[in-house]
């Protein structure tokens, strides 16, 4: 059976660890790399939730996108139970759980996030919106009105709800941006977007955009980023058809909407 550093360096080969942005924690955070593993549990994120799905599933393993610790926005500063890193880090080493997390390096990657967030809207002749950015953009197969659009968005993501800006077009010309990628929303504009996909947006972004005539739509962190366990899911299956690998069916999103 393969080992964990097998997989990590599999995994490397998928999104290279050169895409991460300098403040990010890519590679095996948690266990050890001479392990072998035998069953993978596949998440966007590491909660107490996958933790406890990946304990009574038997996975040695967790291949998650977002890093389990992150020194950007949760620093390590102690290792204890009452707190909720600190609990589930303990967690996952009691159990002998490792955790390899590919993050702005399967943004960046060919076929990543965003390859798969335009393919799964059904966008054709993709391309960077700009180089050495995350966004991609590509075509529809036909026109249609913004409110066809929205009711795409939400059956091929099943977001919990959709918050958006309309502009008075039709939409053909689709950028995409995974995640909390909303600074991007003027660059779509001038590549002549008709439409902009992506999440976490602010307040004045959505002014902005409806003044530049832009539909801004913002379908949640986690449906525009979920697309790619599916394609880390693919990967390990074909590059070790030994392994059992399955995606967490405990992990979802967490936002809810009341109207």
């Amino acid at each position: 059976m393969p080992r964990v550093r097998e997989i990590e360096n599999a995994l490397f080969e998928l999104a290279p660890k050169s895409l991460a942005q300098s403040w990010d924690n890519v590679g095996l955070l948690v266990g050890d790399g001479k392990r072998e593993v035998h069953r993978v549990l596949v998440s966007l994120d590491v909660t107490e939730e996958v933790a406890e799905e990946a304990g009574k599933s038997g996975a040695d393993l967790i291949v998650a996108h977002h890093p389990v610790m992150n020194c950007a926005w949760s620093p390590v500063q102690s290792l204890r139970e009452d707190d909720l890193q600190g609990r589930l880090l303990r967690r996952l080493v009691r159990e002998n759980i490792s955790v390899i997390c590919m993050h702005t390096n399967l943004d960046a990657a060919q076929g990543g996030v965003n390859d798969a967030l335009a393919q799964r809207l059904g966008l054709e002749e993709l391309e960077a919106l700009e180089e050495g950015n995350f966004p991609k953009m590509g075509v529809l197969p036909a026109e249609m009105p913004l409110s066809d659009f929205l009711a795409l968005v939400r059956k091929r993501l099943r977001p919990n709800g959709i918050r958006y800006v309309k502009n008075r077009r039709a939409v053909r010309r689709v950028a995409v941006g995974g995640g909390a990628c909303g600074e991007f929303f003027r660059l779509a504009a001038e590549r002549g977007c008709d439409a902009y996909i992506t999440a976490d947006v602010k307040y004045n972004q959505f002014l902005d955009a409806e003044a530049l005539g832009l539909s801004l739509i913002d379908a949640g962190h986690f449906p525009t980023e979920d697309v790619v366990c599916p394609v880390m899911e693919r990967f390990l299956l074909e590059r070790f058809p030994e392994l059992a690998v399955q995606k967490s069916i405990s992990h979802r999103e967490v936002v809810q909407y009341y109207v």
